[in-house]
């Protein structure tokens, strides 16, 4: 096979990969959209709602270091393809659900599936391509991500409201079928590594992580340490004092610190025993600064995103999909970054790559708290300063994965990139746990202290806050109708723009921590000069697109 042909199966190969890292992050975000059409559909609960959008994420969270390590024992391609297979039929389990208690274990399933796509995803790039073709790779990938988080409740509101909801799972079907055939025919096979899996350090990772994924996702909903609402799963209720999220946080403190300390001591030279993490990677200071910094970097990179729709709905009155269509600026914008980084990358090293889209990000989400203190904000306001923010991760989630796994050796693929995929979705948890907290606490608190202004006693005034901030906003219009309450609707629509305000400050105060956690890195990657992998002009537009 001629050098060119080698190279052109390369970069089919990325759509592949593109495509299935798209999948797996619209379904993390579809689900949020197309709800209230399931519970009309086949009549869930409430509890059944909330665990429709949020195992997806537990499972997902729980299961990437383990998959890191089965990458580098069955080969990262095996592991990508069995995943695609299987994230295709648990989508057609979900699209086909009569019941909650089957569309709950069709999600955990999906989670679990996805959980095999992304960090083999990691590995296949960063064994296809070097110098300056892999971060031309890694700009694609991090495009896409950015990209599909947007597109996601664009595909559910329109589908939900002209289809059916079903179909927001059926139209993985197909796609997986593509990527399944693309896959086979162009990815390259991945050499495997000799070893077993500690089943003791799997079993500790996976509780670990599930936990700790739990707590943070949950700990809004059910209190931080004490009990606000009864946690309920089918035949058990949890109804004590504590937190079932403050009990998860405090159990997966203690169960990964018994990871850690197991896998520092398998990892001695001295030791017999096969570490399921090999801790001596943190010795490697890009992997282990550059993890940190993904971290601070998931603290406000996507938290916006939960509560930016809210405001968009309920303040500004627009439609569920007007308000999908809203975030459709983040996409282009991703796009736009990944067409200019083909160019830059011979100019400027991924670090600074990184910086420049943390900036980008920064400015796109100040913007957004400034365009937000305007109720009467033009949709074209909004859509620029979300554009400029798209920018900014479409720079900054591709190259800072670049930089985590630059230094990072071969055999190490899988591993490596299952610890980074862990950081940043934790980081990322953390992030939308961290702001929609803010969001509501602020919600509630402002729109209180604006009703006791108005005149309104304090508990009349509590009652009020709670009916809109357990509703999420929802409550807003039945009390803008009756005109005893509409001046209550006004007072909450202020005081939703003044949550949004403040929880954009905040994410743009986060990544500016994590601008300064990146000069924490060594700068091992100059930037690149032309290299004999990377793709020509038409090559490279029609895959940023892709």
């Amino acid at each position: 096979m001629s050098p060119v042909s080698t190279s052109a199966r390369r970069w089919i190969g990325l759509i592949a990969i593109a495509l299935g890292v798209a999948l797996i992050v619209v379904d993390t975000t579809i689900v949020n959209v197309i709800t209230p059409s399931v519970i009309e559909d086949i009549g869930i609960n409430s509890t059944q709602a909330q665990w429709i959008q949020e195992s997806y994420a537990i499972i997902f969270a729980a299961l990437l270091l383990l998959v890191g390590r089965v990458s580098d024992l069955l080969g990262a391609r095996a592991v990508f393809i069995s995943g695609v297979v299987a994230f295709g039929l648990t989508s057609l389990m979900a699209g086909l659900a009569s019941s909650g208690e089957i569309l709950i274990l069709a999600r955990f399933l999906q989670g679990a599936a996805a959980a095999l796509i992304l960090p083999t995803s990691l590995a296949l790039l960063n064994r296809m391509f070097t110098g300056k073709a892999r971060g031309q790779a890694f700009a694609v990938w991090g495009s896409t991500i950015g990209a599909a988080t947007a597109l996601g409740p664009v595909i559910g509101g329109w589908l939900s409201e002209h289809l059916t909801w079903r179909w927001a799972f059926g139209i993985n079907i197909p796609l997986t079928l593509v990527i399944l055939v693309l896959s086979v025919l162009f990815l390259v096979p991945t050499p495997r590594k000799q070893g077993r899996i500690d089943m003791l350090s799997a079993i500790l990772s996976i509780l670990g992580l599930g936990l700790l994924a739990f707590g943070l996702i949950e700990g809004r909903t059910y209190g931080w340490v004490v009990s606000e609402r009864a946690f309920e799963l089918p035949g058990v209720t949890w109804d004590s004092g504590l937190s079932p999220a403050f009990v998860a946080l405090v159990l997966s403190v203690i169960l990964v610190a018994l990871f850690v300390g197991r896998q520092a001591v398998a990892s001695r030279p001295t030791n017999d025993r096969e570490p399921f993490m090999d801790t001596t990677l943190f010795s490697i200071a890009s992997f282990r600064n550059g993890n940190i910094a993904t971290t601070i970097i998931g603290l406000g990179e996507y938290g916006i995103i939960a509560v930016l729709p809210l405001w968009l709905v309920f303040t500004m009155d627009y439609s569920a999909v007007e308000a999908g269509l809203a975030l459709v600026p983040i996409a282009i914008g991703s796009f736009v970054a990944s067409g200019i980084s083909f160019s830059l990358m011979a100019k400027i090293s991924p670090l600074g790559l990184v910086r420049i889209g943390l900036a980008l990000e920064v400015v796109g989400l100040a913007g957004l708290g400034g365009v937000a203190a305007f109720t009467a904000a033009a949709w074209w306001q909004i859509s620029f300063a979300l554009f400029f923010y798209g920018v900014g991760v479409g720079f900054a989630t591709s190259q800072v994965t670049n930089v985590v796994l630059a230094d990072v050796p071969e055999d190490e693929d899988g591993q490596s990139s299952g610890i980074q995929s862990t950081f940043r979705q934790l980081g990322s948890a953390l992030g939308i746990a961290a702001l929609t907290t803010v969001f509501f606490s602020a919600l509630s608190s402002n729109l209180r202290d604006r009703l006791i202004d108005a005149g309104l006693p304090a508990d009349q005034a509590t009652s009020f806050g709670d009916a809109v901030t357990d509703s999420a906003g929802a409550a807003i219009e039945p009390l803008a109708g009756s005109p005893e309450t509409a001046f209550v609707a006004d007072a909450a629509r202020e005081a939703m723009t003044h949550g949004l305000t403040l929880g954009a400050c905040l994410a743009a105060g986060f990544l500016v921590l994590g601008v300064i956690a990146t000069l924490a890195i060594p700068n091992t990657q100059a930037p690149a000069a032309a290299s004999p992998d990377a793709p020509t002009g038409g090559e490279a537009g029609a895959l940023s697109a892709s």
